[in-house]
């Protein structure tokens, strides 16, 4: 009964886990509708990629039990290929802004292949047993993951700054938060605390967002309503216009009549 409900609870993992990795998809439409990435940041991204990598390899059996673990495998393998399209669109996107800003996200996405490389040859040379190896690729993991679920606290300081949660996108963080509490659930029934231990952590920065989100979503900017206004204004400016000639006409034609 008992690893029925994991079984259950990882697949509701999974789901949560994919909602959160197309999420963005929303965001990279827009970006590839404006063709500029505007004031998105490219960190969390790298960040979820980092993460999909490292739980990859930690559900492995090279590293776990058999395939105890396959959930992760499964929902991370999938995650890696969405998270390496948004930094490629991302990238390519970034050509307005110069060299600079293609050079810090190589330079980023480079260290998180390094740091995810480093871990897969000390786990695989140096530890001799899957305890062994659970511990040291479960505690990169951990930082990986609290990184992952807390790199959109990036804006927060923005949203706060502004007031407005435009750069903030609401799904991002409720499946953000939807994610870390099944992952939470699922590591405890488990008894993993590679698992567990990240998503404590994570869960109450997901609400965070949230409580954010619904603090300033009604503050956003309304570029299209003060366009519209002034549209608005304009027309209304041209009738008056229109019926002021149209009543000095009459004005004058009554007094040549006359």
């Amino acid at each position: 009964m008992g690893d029925r409900l994991r079984l259950a609870v990882g697949v509701m993992g999974d789901a949560a886990s994919l909602l959160l990795f197309t999420a963005p998809i929303i965001t990279f439409s827009r970006v590839i509708k404006k063709k500029s990435t505007e004031e998105f940041t490219c960190v969390p991204y790298i960040i979820s990629l980092l993460n999909c990598l490292i739980y990859t390899w930690y559900g492995l059996p090279i590293v776990s039990y058999k395939w105890e673990n396959f959930p992760l495998v499964a929902i991370n393998g999938l995650g890696i290929l969405l998270e390496i399209s948004f930094i490629i669109i991302y990238f390519w996107f970034t050509t307005a802004r110069g060299k600079a800003s293609h050079m810090k996200v190589v330079a980023v996405v480079i260290l998180a292949l390094t740091v995810f490389c480093i871990t897969v040859v000390i786990s695989a040379f140096v530890f001799h047993d899957h305890h062994g190896r659970k511990v040291f690729v479960g505690s990169v993991g951990l930082v990986a993951c609290i990184a992952m679920y807390g790199s959109p606290l990036v804006v927060v300081r923005q949203v706060i700054r502004t007031k407005s949660v435009e750069f903030m996108p609401f799904y991002l963080s409720f499946f953000s938060f939807a994610a870390s509490s099944l992952w939470m659930a699922y590591g405890l029934l488990g008894h993993d605390l590679f698992i567990a231990s990240p998503n404590i952590v994570a869960t109450p920065l997901g609400l965070l967002q949230l409580i954010l989100y619904c603090k300033y979503r009604k503050s956003g900017i309304t570029e299209e309503p003060i366009k519209w206004d002034i549209e608005q204004n304009a027309e209304i400016s041209k009738q008056l216009q229109l019926v002021t000639n149209n009543n000095t006409n009459c004005k004058s034609s009554m007094e040549g009549l006359n």
